[in-house]
């Protein structure tokens, strides 16, 4: 499986550039008549000024209706309690970061009840594939490619595996990282209890303890700390929980139904959650198309120096593609990448 790619190159209208990839990749060959499609984005956290840009996702939207097409824009909101933690939040910063060119659909309901539990392999067995994704007809994967602190980088496979379930299937994934407090080093000063949206942990006879079914081992108490008594365990098996997502999630649609567009532009150390993504740690590459989410990924990652964003996250960041690709997504490693003159 080839990705094709356009370099990020202002010297020519990236517009122009982006719509000739897609004919170049067959990127909305996925579609049929009347198929109710569903473009997955991310909008971006309030603040964040990385995502991916308005006018590309309209121009999408205009494509999938000229393939006969009912596109619609959609997401899974979050399991912090952040601007994007129900639908009617999630909706109106949409709007606010101006993605009005389609109906946005919240894909896992207005408080996160609308999932249906799908089998998967690997690390886990089960996954909550959010009910309007489980609907769709087709997917187009518009994924903004970044640094992430739990996972080494955002791509397609995050995009899927992560923003394709409900509140309960992100809380599923993030426990499979154990979180330890050093009694030891712990002079029970309460900082991390602070830093915690849901405060969770507590502190008893002067120690922080948490034993949370809650906790989604973000990384705010760890770095809330003064003494470093806190820490991740087995922190790249989210990397791996993303996979065991993305077979559950793909499950649900028929062959040769998903296509890929990811843009490497503005890579921040940090993901596009964030109101505050931080420097950015990588140079432009451009627009790459696919129909496979383990080869685009890959065509990332071969472009870059990933070894940034693995100094950066602690976490390989092939670990996510690798491990799919393990599990039996489709896709290569080591994709040809065809770059357009």
């Amino acid at each position: 499986m080839s990705v094709d790619l356009v370099p990020w190159d202002t010297n020519h209208n990236m517009l122009d550039e982006a719509s000739r990839l897609y004919d170049e990749a067959g990127t909305f060959d996925c579609i049929e008549k009347g198929d109710l499609v569903a473009v997955k984005l991310h909008v971006g956290e309030l603040g964040n000024p990385y995502y991916v840009q308005p006018f590309f996702v309209h121009d999408i939207i205009r494509r999938v209706l000229e393939a006969g097409g009912k596109p619609f824009l959609t997401d899974s909101s979050t399991a912090y309690q952040a601007q994007r933690h129900n639908a009617v939040d999630h909706i109106k910063t949409a709007f606010m970061n101006g993605f009005n060119m389609a109906p946005f659909i919240v894909a896992d309901g207005l408080k996160g009840e609308n999932f249906q539990k799908v089998k998967t392999k690997g690390i886990l067995h089960e996954i909550e594939v959010s009910g309007a994704i489980v609907k769709s007809d087709a997917m187009i994967v518009v994924s903004h490619c970044k640094g992430h602190e739990l996972s080494g980088f955002g791509g397609a496979i995050k995009n899927i595996g992560m923003g394709c379930t409900s509140e309960a299937g992100k809380i599923r994934q993030h426990r499979v990282v154990g979180l330890d407090i050093d009694i030891s080093k712990c002079v029970g000063c309460g900082k991390c209890k602070e830093a915690c949206m849901l405060h969770l942990p507590n502190i008893i006879e002067g120690k922080a303890h948490n034993n949370s079914p809650l906790c989604m081992r973000c990384p705010v108490c760890i770095e809330a700390c003064p003494m470093d008594a806190i820490s991740f365990v087995g922190k790249e098996n989210l990397s791996k929980a993303l996979a065991s997502a993305v077979v559950g999630v793909l499950s649900t649609f028929n062959p040769r139904k998903v296509a890929y567009v990811s843009f490497a532009k503005d890579i921040a150390a940090g993901c596009d959650c964030l109101p505050n993504p931080g420097e950015i740690v990588l140079k432009d590459v451009g627009v790459f198309a696919s129909d496979s989410a383990i080869s685009i990924d890959s065509a990332f990652l071969r472009s870059v120096n990933y070894e940034v964003l693995n100094a950066l996250s602690e976490v390989d960041c092939w670990t996510q593609v690798k491990e799919a690709k393990a599990l039996g997504v489709e896709g290569e490693l080591n994709p040809l990448i065809n770059i357009l003159g």
